[in-house]
C-alpha cells in the first residue's frame, strides 16, 4: 500500500514524524508537507507565484506553500506513482466542529478525497500533544482495515484522537459535527513600532457537544470518526431561495 503523508504544522512537526514512524512499517510511505506552520490556511493554493519543493535529511519533501498545494502537487505528478490513502497530521490540536471550515489538516485530505483518494485527516484531541503515540496507532488500524476491507465508496474521514495513553481509550464512534459559539473578540497589541496590531481571537466556547458529536466522544475518550463531504449546498433551502428570486 502506498500513503502520501502531508500536514499543516510543517514537515518538522512531532505528529507527522509520528504518523511516519508507525505508518511506515505497514505501507510504503511518502511525506510531502509545507516547509513552515500553516495552520489555519483551510483549502487555499498559491496560485500567484511558483513552488519550491526541497528534501530534508529526513527524507521528508517539504514545499513552501499550503498543505493543499502540498497534496496537489504530489498527487498530480510530482511522485512518480499515484498514492492508494492520503493521510494528514498528526495535527497537535483538535479539528472538530467549526474547526474543520479553518483546518489546514482536514484541508490536505479534502483535496485527496477531490483527487479521488480515500484519506483521513489526524488531530490530537488535547492542549498538551503529550500521546502522539496512541493517534499513531489509531491511523495504522484505520489504515489497516482499508486495506482489508475498503470502504466501496468516496471517503473522507476527520479522525480526532483523545491525548491519553492508548490504554484508556473507550473505543471508536462514528460521530457528527459539533459547534461551537462565537468566536474569542480580536486582541489588540503593538509591535516593536508602536503600531496597533490585531491578533485573532481564541475559538468560541462549544456549543453543541450533546451525544453523536465529535465533542462529546473526545470527553468521553473514544476516538471521534467523521465522514465529511465536500458539497456545500443547503438544500433545503433551494426551494425557499427560488420563491424569493420569483417574489
Amino acid at each position: 500500500m502506498r500513503i502520501l503523508l502531508s500536514n499543516d504544522d510543517g514537515y518538522f512537526a512531532p505528529g507527522l514524524i509520528a504518523l511516519h514512524d508507525v505508518l511506515s512499517r505497514i505501507a510504503d510511505v511518502t511525506v510531502v508537507a509545507p516547509e513552515r506552520d500553516k495552520s489555519g490556511a483551510s483549502n487555499s493554493l498559491t496560485l500567484d507565484r511558483p513552488l519550491s519543493l526541497r528534501r530534508a535529511p529526513s527524507g521528508f519533501y517539504f514545499v513552501d506553500g499550503t498543505p493543499t498545494d502540498c497534496v496537489h502537487m504530489a498527487v498530480t505528478g510530482m511522485v512518480d506513482f499515484v498514492p492508494d490513502m492520503v493521510v494528514s497530521g498528526i495535527n497537535s490540536s483538535s479539528n472538530m466542529g467549526d474547526d474543520t471550515i479553518y483546518s489546514g489538516t482536514v484541508a490536505a485530505a479534502t483535496e485527496g478525497f477531490l483527487l479521488g483518494l480515500p484519506s483521513i485527516a489526524m488531530s490530537l484531541a488535547g492542549h498538551e500533544s503529550k500521546h502522539y503515540e496512541t493517534a499513531a496507532w489509531v491511523a495504522a488500524e484505520l489504515v489497516q482495515r482499508f486495506a482489508r476491507a475498503p470502504f466501496g465508496e468516496p471517503v473522507l474521514l476527520n479522525v480526532n484522537v483523545p491525548d491519553v495513553p492508548q490504554g484508556e481509550l473507550q473505543g471508536f464512534e462514528v460521530t457528527r459535527l459539533g459547534k461551537r459559539h462565537k468566536a474569542e473578540p480580536v486582541v489588540k497589541a503593538k509591535n516593536p513600532r508602536g503600531e496597533t496590531v490585531y491578533w485573532i481571537g481564541a475559538a468560541g466556547a462549544v456549543a453543541d457537544a450533546g451525544p453523536g458529536t465529535d465533542f462529546h466522544a473526545i470527553h468521553n475518550k473514544r476516538v471521534s470518526v467523521t465522514p465529511l463531504q465536500m458539497d456545500l449546498t443547503n438544500y433545503q433551502q433551494m426551494k425557499t431561495a427560488a420563491n424569493w428570486l420569483g417574489s
